[in-house]
C-alpha cells in the first residue's frame, strides 16, 4: 500500500475504481485489524475526494447554465 498515489492526485474515475476495490477487499478477504483500518482510512479519503470532485463539477455546470433546469427528456 506504500506505492499508492496521493488521493488528491487521482482523477474521479481512478479514485472511484480504487474505492470499489477497497470495498471488495474488505468484504471478501480476511485482513488483520491494522490492515482493515488502513484500507478503511484510505477508502474514507477516496470517498471524500470523489464527493469534492462531484461538487466541483456540479458548481461548474451551475455556472455554465445558471439556475435554469435543463430537461433532456424527449430530446433527440
Amino acid at each position: 500500500m506504500n506505492d499508492q498515489q496521493p488521493v488528491e492526485a487521482l482523477s474521479f474515475e481512478n479514485a472511484f475504481q480504487e474505492l470499489e476495490a477497497i470495498v471488495n477487499q474488505l468484504e471478501t478477504e480476511d485482513r488483520t485489524l491494522e490492515e482493515a483500518l488502513q484500507l478503511f482510512e484510505r477508502g474514507q479519503a477516496l470517498a471524500k475526494h470523489c464527493a469534492e470532485l462531484l461538487d466541483q463539477a456540479e458548481l461548474k455546470v451551475q455556472q455554465i447554465v445558471g439556475d435554469e433546469l435543463i430537461s433532456f427528456e424527449g430530446e433527440v
